[in-house]
C-alpha cells in the first residue's frame, strides 16, 4: 500500500468516526464517545495534512494544464509552480512524521521519581531544585500535582521525591527527562570558590491503567507504620503510612503524605503499578532497540543526560548535543525548548529507522 492509499484509508476512517459520534445511540454511551473521540483526535492532524496535500496536488495539475495551453495564464502558472512543488515536498515530510507510530502512553499522566545521587547535601539541594523545576513546569501547563512521597533534608534539599502529574500530554512531555542530571556549581558551604559536581536521578513513568497491569494481592507485602516528619501530632500517633513490597520483583513503594491510610494505600499502589508497567515497557523497548538504532527516549537511566553549569549559565543535553544559556529560566520551569528539541531528535531517529526498514523490505 502506497502513502496515498494509506492516507485515503485514514481519512475514510476519520469520516466514519465523525458519523458514528453523531449517532444518537453512541451519543448516549459516554464511554464509547470518549473512545471514538480519542481515536478521531489522533487522526485529525494527518487528515488535515492530507486534505492540504490533495489540494496542492490538484493545484499542481491545474497549473501544468494551464502551462500547456500557453499564453499569459500559462506564464503565471509557471511562476506559481515552484512554490506549489515546494509546498508538496514540505507536506510529504510532515506526513511521514505524522504517520510514524505514536507512543500510546504519551497522553497518560506521569509518575515522577527524583533521587539525590553522589554529592551529599549538595546533591540533595540539586534534587530539590529539580523537584521545584518540574512542579513549576506543571503549574505552567496547568497540570495537577499529587504528592506520593517526599523525603527532604529540612534545608531545601530532597533525598527522594515521588509524585504524579495529571494533565494532557504529561508523560509525552516528560518522558525524555529520565536519566542522570548533573549540576556544576560552587556550593554555599565552599569557602575556596571551587566548583563541585553533584548528581540526581530522574525517572518519568507512565501511569498504568488497571487493564495493563494486573497485580496479584498475594504478591504484595503491605506494612503499615506511623508517619514521620511534619503533619501534626495526629499523623505521628496513628499508623497511616503505607509501604508496599512487590515480592516477585522486589519493588518497594511507600506513601505517608496523607492522613488517611486508605489514601496513602491508593497512592502507593499507583506508584507501584507505574513502576511495574515501566519495567514491562523497558523490556519491550530493549528488544526493539536490539533491532534498530537507539532513540532519545530509550537510553539507560544510569546515563548522564543533562548538565546544569552555573558558572557558564548553561544547560547542555548530551543526548542531542544541544546547549542553551538560560539556566535560571530552565530551573524556573521553562523546559519547553529542551523538550521540543528532544521530541524532534526522537522523531528524526524514528523516521530514519522506518526508512531503513522500508528499504530493507524492498
Amino acid at each position: 500500500m502506497n502513502i496515498i492509499d494509506k492516507l485515503a484509508n485514514l481519512k475514510k476512517r476519520y469520516d466514519e468516526l465523525t458519523k458514528r459520534m453523531s449517532d444518537p445511540e453512541v451519543a448516549n454511551d459516554h464511554t464509547k464517545v470518549i473512545e471514538l473521540s480519542k481515536e478521531r483526535a489522533g487522526l485529525e492532524d494527518v487528515v488535515k495534512a492530507y486534505d492540504e496535500y490533495a489540494k496542492t496536488l490538484e493545484e499542481i495539475d491545474g497549473n501544468k494544464e494551464l502551462m500547456r495551453e500557453g499564453g499569459e495564464l500559462g506564464e503565471m502558472a509557471r511562476e506559481e509552480l515552484d512554490g506549489l512543488e515546494e509546498r508538496k515536498t514540505k507536506l510529504e515530510e510532515e506526513i511521514k512524521v505524522l504517520l510514524l507510530p505514536k507512543d500510546p502512553n504519551d497522553d497518560k499522566n506521569v509518575v515522577m521519581e527524583i533521587r539525590a545521587g553522589a554529592g551529599g547535601e549538595e546533591a540533595a539541594l540539586f534534587a530539590g531544585d529539580l523537584f521545584r523545576m518540574y512542579t513549576r513546569y506543571a503549574e505552567l501547563k496547568g497540570w495537577k500535582l499529587d504528592m506520593i512521597e517526599l523525603n527532604d533534608t529540612g534545608i531545601g534539599g530532597v533525598k527522594e521525591a515521588v509524585f504524579s502529574l495529571e494533565g494532557k500530554g504529561a508523560y509525552g512531555n516528560l518522558k525524555f527527562e529520565s536519566g542522570v542530571h548533573r549540576v556544576q556549581r560552587v556550593p554555599e558551604t565552599e569557602t575556596s570558590g571551587r566548583v563541585h559536581t553533584s548528581a540526581a536521578s530522574v525517572a518519568a513513568l507512565p501511569e498504568a491503567e488497571d487493564v495493563q497491569i494486573d497485580v496479584d494481592p498475594n504478591d504484595l507485602k503491605i506494612d503499615v507504620y506511623r508517619s514521620g516528619g511534619a503533619g501534626g501530632q495526629n499523623v505521628n500517633k496513628v499508623e497511616t503510612a503505607i509501604r508496599i513490597t512487590h515480592l516477585p520483583t522486589g519493588v518497594v513503594v511507600q506513601c505517608q503524605d496523607e492522613r488517611s491510610q486508605l489514601k496513602n494505600r491508593q497512592k502507593a499502589m499507583k506508584a507501584l503499578k507505574a513502576r511495574l508497567y515501566d519495567m514491562k515497557l523497558r523490556e519491550q523497548n530493549s528488544k526493539i532497540a536490539a533491532q534498530r538504532k537507539s532513540m532519545v527516549g530509550s537510553g539507560d537511566r544510569s546515563d548522564k543526560i543533562r548538565t546544569y553549569n552555573f558558572p557558564q549559565n548553561r544547560v547542555t543535553d548530551h543526548r542531542i548535543n544541544v546547549t542553551i544559556h538560560r539556566l535560571q529560566e530552565t530551573l524556573d520551569g521553562d523546559l519547553d525548548a529542551l523538550i521540543e528539541q528532544c521530541k524532534l531528535a526522537d522523531r528524526a531517529a524514528k523516521l530514519e529507522a522506518a526508512t531503513e526498514e522500508a528499504s530493507a523490505k524492498d
